[in-house]
């Protein structure tokens, strides 16, 4: 029996919860400070960056949408990393809840940010503690209570973070008439290369659709067709709200909160206001969407046997990984809170292009027979469902090459301080792996010695 028809889970995200996870994924706070910096860095070309890199992240998200759709159970990269085995399937989740964890903390602090803009005394002490865990805590009490209720929660902020921004991009364009000055040609490739971990920033996160696999509905398809609509979608919404800022707003105009200053030079105060507003529901979308997605990372890890069983656990009323939930939103809340999370968010980029190399690596291994005597080869036989089309043909690999070859171009942008870190990590991955497999293994020897007694 496959692991989609042994979990328990209910199917309840449909094609747009699924492209709404993906795109809460993407558009958090960057958005709204990204385009003033690429404004004052390249001026008429900054809009044209964002199909541009758009196109280089459908190189990586094509295969890793095809990956996604042999192996419809939770899990994300956990799932297609265990193609390498246990160790392998390990880091990937290890260092990818890691990743989304502290970028979620450091969303969560944002978030409070723009609430103490509109009110003060929301800024620290008292006040700043009660906002992170009342958030973190209806988010987590959110997802626990059933994942349907989860989607349609971040249905809602979608629209009402996705909306302002459409709105004031349309109207700035309207506005500007015929003054969009056209760019004089492209920046130089160095001057591209500077600004790759900016932009690229932008699309990471449209992987979050993938890790609740096991509770979307016909997810072999549903989960590809809404991945890579979603970073279309993303891209060209990203190109207007960036052409319609360069079309009104003067270089350096932005200050600290550009898309607010946008907004404020369109309708006044009120402008100030609606972006200011569609912030904070984009921040509380995409911590709410990072929850549902990223849970399911550990839940997953608990099934297969990296980490305690009791991760893996299912509410038997709600049908959800509740424990998985419940832990990873005290993690974010004491993350945010203490603060201690701001070394560690320096590697998210970097982990993401780890994790989608070895994600859309697993393509190759995918053909491969398990060993069906060993416990490797029972996990590798996991997320390789019966039915599931042979990897073949020279168009998949280049298109499994292609996309390796763009992480492996965007991890080179990175500075040291991240290359530290992602070290440091997958070093304490391997104690961790090394210290769970030798419990496993002195706990089945005191079971057999136990046995042998009887």
């Amino acid at each position: 029996m496959s692991a989609a028809k042994d979990e328990p889970l209910r199917r309840d995200i449909g094609l747009v919860g699924s492209a709404f996870l993906s795109f809460n994924g993407m558009v958090g706070a960057g958005i709204f400070a990204l385009p003033g910096t690429l404004h004052d860095r390249f001026g008429p070309f900054s809009p044209f960056l964002f199909p541009l890199f758009g196109l280089l992240v459908l190189i990586v998200a094509l295969p890793f949408a095809r990956v996604a759709a042999r192996h419809p159970v939770s899990g994300g990269p956990v799932v297609y990393a265990a193609a390498f085995g246990s160790a392998a399937a390990f880091q990937a989740g290890w260092i990818y809840y890691i990743a989304r964890a502290t970028a979620l903390a450091a969303n969560t602090n944002v978030l409070v940010t723009y609430l103490a803009a509109l009110w003060p005394a929301l800024g620290g002490g008292l006040p700043r503690a009660a906002i992170i865990l009342a958030v973190c805590g209806l988010l987590a009490w959110v997802n626990i209570v059933g994942v349907k209720r989860a989607v349609r929660l971040i249905d809602a902020l979608t629209l009402l973070k996705a909306g302002p921004l459409l709105f004031v991009a349309l109207l700035g364009l309207v506005m500007a008439g015929g003054a969009i000055e056209a760019p004089s040609g492209p920046p130089p490739l160095t001057d591209l290369e500077a600004a790759a971990l900016l932009v690229l920033y932008a699309f990471v996160g449209f992987e979050n659709s993938v890790t609740p696999a096991g509770e979307t509905a016909d997810a072999r398809r549903t989960i590809p067709r809404a991945l890579i609509a979603t970073v279309v979608a993303t891209a060209g919404l990203y190109f207007l709200v960036q052409l319609a800022y360069v079309a009104t707003m003067a270089p350096g105009a932005g200050g600290d909160a550009p898309m607010v200053a946008f907004g404020t030079a369109l309708l006044g105060p009120a402008g100030g206001l609606l972006l200011m507003g569609a912030a904070i529901f984009s921040l509380l979308g995409n911590v709410s969407g990072g929850l549902t997605g990223t849970s399911r990372t550990s839940y997953a890890m608990g099934r297969d046997g990296l980490l305690p069983a009791w991760f893996g656990q299912v509410s038997p009323r709600f049908a959800t990984p509740a424990n998985s939930v419940a832990f990873m939103g005290a993690l974010i809340a004491v993350l945010a809170l203490s603060g201690s999370f701001v070394w560690l968010a320096v590697v998210s980029t970097l982990a993401r292009m780890f994790v989608y190399s070895i994600s859309i690596a697993s393509l190759a291994r995918d053909a491969e027979p398990a060993d069906a005597g060993s416990a490797e080869g029972e996990m590798n036989r996991r997320p390789s469902p019966a039915g599931a089309p042979a990897f073949a043909g020279a168009t998949n690999w280049i298109m499994m090459l292609a996309a390796i070859a763009v992480c492996a171009w965007a991890a080179s942008q990175s500075n040291w301080a991240s290359w530290r870190m992602l070290l440091i990590l997958a070093a304490a991955g391997t104690l961790l792996y090394l210290f769970a497999r030798f419990t496993v293994a002195r706990r089945q020897q005191g079971a057999s010695a136990e046995d042998e007694d009887a």
